[in-house]
């Protein structure tokens, strides 16, 4: 039987601070799943933050990632004890890969009761989390409950960013808390803190020399460069000095989509989609890379970049390099990304512009590809409903607005080719940690965090079922966001996997039974409509931006599985 705690407190307790101290933060919203410790908080005891019910805990962890993410300010989820907490921790897993200041909050058994894996619904919470977060503790006093807030915020404000965790005893949540005790000032940082080495103006000075001698130089994105709000001085820096700007997923859209020095961001699986030497093209000519910001867990492969003629790397990054046994740059500079370009713009002032090598082929062979007028008797290609996307969030979002949103799967990997991103994360998918399932709640996110820009989000069948009681959600907050469900019937991924590995598919481990999208979004109050052609998704699409409401369309696709161009994956 659930315990539930009978004590009444008629002061401010823990609930009450915990909830000030995070709006003192800049916290506005708590996305969560509640249990019995509503009996100890009701998410009103603080003026100024909202309660956004989810479905699932994994929802609200994502939702405040991206909500985080887009801000670059700490942002909360809730989950009660035992497997709420388990339910929440994917969803922790992805801010600390996907790099976002999410503070994660769920109930403990009462503090006198806290024996894990003995008491009923209780497990030792902080362990679970310890190692999936930048700062994880235990409520042991109700007075203690804003420095706990405090030092989970600090956590999850230094570079790396990442979430912060606190268990919280259902007793003590409920408990007295001494109003005589000063509350000192929060202290959140305007941006991310990062390190800086002792003489990094050094390294800084050769990266300068290095460029400025270098015949074919190309900035390579990540991030950390947005978090820094470099954003604006490396555009700058890259139109003064003629740079190619190559992105990780997450970067896309540091130069508008359209912008001649933008060469795209950057997939291992895109010379066997295009059928085309893509990374040859992107990276062959380059005698220097600077990486900015540059974050391994984006899944922008060193090896990726090797590509061609010989080449001097320089790091930059407000973090020690995590990986050198996978990348061991020429130079390395930890710093602040936005103090670095900053730098280099001071000491580059003399330099020509460069001859940013030519790809024309490349930008040739995707228009060609985009343009594909063929129809398809078992459903439309990926790529084809993405250039309807990009048509039609040109036509309604005002310049750099916009954001397109992908959950995870093979058709993600077209998103991060083709997408349209005109303003920093104006593409979202889950990088680091490729949650299946992330499209919703990241929408959500999105939505609340841009509330009068449209939000496109593209789901494959197989993740966006694995979340879909979240629809709901989207329904009873009324967020007008348009979601296309690219629907073959299979995990497709996992059948590229299979045929790169067997040259043939196994369809008991990667094939569903058919389901009606259509009919499960209006049983969630979210109109929707099918679309098998390019004519019906574009009027799909501006129906569906046009509404002001949740909208669905379902598409039909499949997939022609290239023999080869995936060995990039592997090295």
């Amino acid at each position: 039987m659930s315990r539930v705690s009978t004590g009444r407190t008629t002061g401010p307790t823990a609930a009450h601070a915990l909830l000030r101290r995070l709006h003192d933060h800049g916290v506005r919203t708590v996305f969560g799943v509640v249990g019995r410790e509503a009996a100890s908080i009701l998410f009103d005891e603080a003026d100024g933050i909202e309660f956004v019910l989810t479905r699932h805990e994994f929802t609200a962890g994502v939702a405040a990632d991206v909500l985080a993410r887009i801000s670059g300010r700490p942002q909360a989820c809730w989950a009660t004890l035992g497997p709420g907490m388990t339910n929440l921790s994917t969803g922790v897993a992805t801010s600390v890969l996907d790099r976002s200041p999410v503070i994660a909050l769920a109930a403990q058994s009462e503090s006198h009761d806290i024996f894990p894996n003995d008491t009923h619904q209780c497990l030792d919470s902080v362990a679970v989390m310890r190692p999936l977060t930048k700062y994880a503790a235990e409520l042991r006093r109700p007075d203690d409950i804003t420095d706990l807030v405090d030092s989970a915020v600090a956590a999850a404000m230094t570079e790396p960013v990442g979430p912060g965790f606190l268990s919280l005893p259902v007793d003590l949540l409920g408990g007295a808390i001494d109003t005589s005790l000063p509350r000192p000032a929060a202290r959140t940082p305007a941006k991310p803190l990062g390190a800086a080495e002792d003489g990094w103006q050094e390294a800084a000075h050769r990266a300068a020399e290095l460029v400025g001698a270098a015949r074919h130089p190309v900035l390579v994105v990540g991030a950390a460069a947005i978090r820094s709000g470099a954003v604006p001085a490396v555009r700058a820096l890259a139109e003064r000095l003629n740079l190619p700007v190559i992105t990780t997923y997450n970067a896309k859209g540091v130069l508008p989509h359209g912008h001649e020095l933008n060469y795209g961001a950057v997939t291992g699986y895109m010379d066997g989609i295009l059928s085309f030497p893509a990374l040859e093209s992107l990276f062959g000519p380059a005698d220097v890379v600077l990486t900015l910001g540059y974050d391994y867990a984006e899944d922008l492969r060193p090896s990726m970049w090797r590509r061609g003629g010989a080449k001097t790397t320089i790091r930059v990054s407000p973090t020690a390099n995590p990986v050198p046994r996978v990348y061991r740059p020429d130079v390395d500079v930890v710093t602040d990304v936005l103090a670095f370009v900053e730098h280099l713009d001071r000491h580059t002032a003399g330099v020509a512009p460069k001859n940013a090598h030519d790809i024309a082929p490349l930008r040739e062979r995707i228009a060609e590809f985009l343009a594909d007028p063929r129809t398809y008797d078992d459903g439309m290609r990926v790529h084809q409903v993405i250039d309807s996307m990009n048509t039609v969030m040109a036509e309604t979002a005002e310049a750099g607005e916009g954001t397109i949103v992908s959950d995870i799967g093979f058709f993600r990997h077209y998103g991060v080719l083709f997408a349209r991103a005109d303003q920093p994360f104006g593409f979202l998918t889950s990088a680091g940690c490729s949650s299946f399932g992330y499209g919703i709640p990241a929408a959500i996110g999105a939505q609340l965090a841009r509330p009068g820009q449209p939000t496109f989000l593209i789901a494959g069948d197989g993740g966006f079922h694995s979340n879909s009681a979240d629809l709901e959600t989207i329904a009873r907050l009324d967020l007008p966001i348009v979601t296309v469900v690219v629907n073959n019937d299979a995990n497709g991924l996992i059948e590229l996997y299979q045929n790169l590995g067997h040259r043939r598919s196994y369809d008991p481990a990667v094939k569903f039974t058919g389901v009606d999208f259509t009919a499960l979004a209006r049983a969630n109050g979210v109109e929707a409509v099918r679309a098998g052609t390019r004519e019906e998704l574009l009027a799909a699409l501006r129906k569906g931006t046009g509404l002001g409401r949740p909208f669905l369309i379902e598409v039909p696709v499949a997939y022609d599985f290239p023999a080869g161009g995936f060995g990039a994956l592997s090295v």
